[in-house]
């Protein structure tokens, strides 16, 4: 049997139908189970024959979802997954591992990083937006709730750039190494290379690099002028190449404080409120 695994609320609440529309372009028959109704994952997949296989259709947020789920138990069945969100970064990330369409979702599930903010531990696929990228997301959210129409988050980011994003002070310390920025637009740490729908945030950045390191990259300038001329520049990762606007550390222990509360997205899902956060490694 085949168990397609759907959230409803993916891609603005059109999971189910994204499920049921890839199914029949697919010639694929299957039972369709709603993640939001499964409270016992890991269950729900041992009790599965083992000649069964899972599909997982959504977005970064839905991975994020089932990978918090599942973190640190053994999956005896194949597990899928397919895109259907509106970001898809893990996705794009991994299309080397693509066959037939599917990722073959087990290896991504093990050694991802864990995040501390505002008294809650999540693990992440892709990476943490803190500053610009959490805003966006925030005010993306907001939009979903008044609107059926798809979000443009970068006509938001644009906004943004241009006036109601204040800038940040930030402390970042990297394995007790500490350097402290003004004028931040954003201060991010990367398991993955993508996150807001396809930004390179961290061109460099390897999820199965030997050492389990993650990728803090910090964006500052004071010039919003520049900021909205050079921000184009992080859709192919060529951000990194200007050392007085970015800069890139590598660890396995992130802390970030900013001087002023901020919106923080974790794989696409927004904490508002957040002065600080910390990353770990190999816990």
């Amino acid at each position: 049997m085949i168990c397609i695994l759907y959230n409803p609320l993916a891609n603005n609440s059109k999971g189910e139908q994204d499920a049921r529309n890839w199914a029949k372009e697919n010639g694929v028959e299957g039972k369709f189970v709603s993640l939001l109704e499964t409270q016992d994952m890991i269950g729900f997949l041992n009790g599965l024959d083992p000649d069964d296989e899972v599909i997982l259709t959504g977005g970064d947020g839905t991975l994020n979802r089932f990978a918090n789920d599942v973190y640190g138990q053994e999956i005896k069945v194949p597990v899928y997954y397919v895109k259907c969100g509106s970001g898809n970064d893990f996705f794009r990330d991994n299309e080397k591992y693509v066959k037939d369409g599917k990722i073959e979702l087990r290896p991504f599930l093990k050694d991802l990083p864990q995040i501390t903010v505002n008294g809650i531990k999540r693990r992440f696929l892709n990476g943490i937006g803190y500053g610009l990228d959490g805003e966006t997301c925030k005010a993306g959210d907001i939009q979903k709730m008044h609107s059926d129409k798809p979000v443009n988050y970068t006509n938001i980011a644009i906004k943004l750039l241009l006036g109601g994003y204040q800038l940040k002070k930030a402390t970042v310390t990297v394995d007790g190494e500490t350097n402290r920025y003004e004028n931040v637009w954003l201060a991010s740490t990367m398991k993955g290379r993508f996150y807001g729908g396809g930004l390179m945030v961290a061109p460099d950045q390897d999820r199965f690099n030997e050492d389990g390191s993650v990728s803090v990259v910090t964006l500052y300038k004071k010039s919003r002028l520049i900021t909205l001329m050079r921000f184009p520049s992080l859709n192919k990762g060529e951000h990194v190449l200007k050392k007085d606007w970015v800069t890139v550390k590598t660890g396995h222990k992130v802390e970030v404080s900013f001087d002023q509360p901020c919106a923080l997205q974790i794989d696409g899902d927004v904490i508002d409120g957040v002065t600080s956060y910390i990353v770990e490694t190999g816990v």
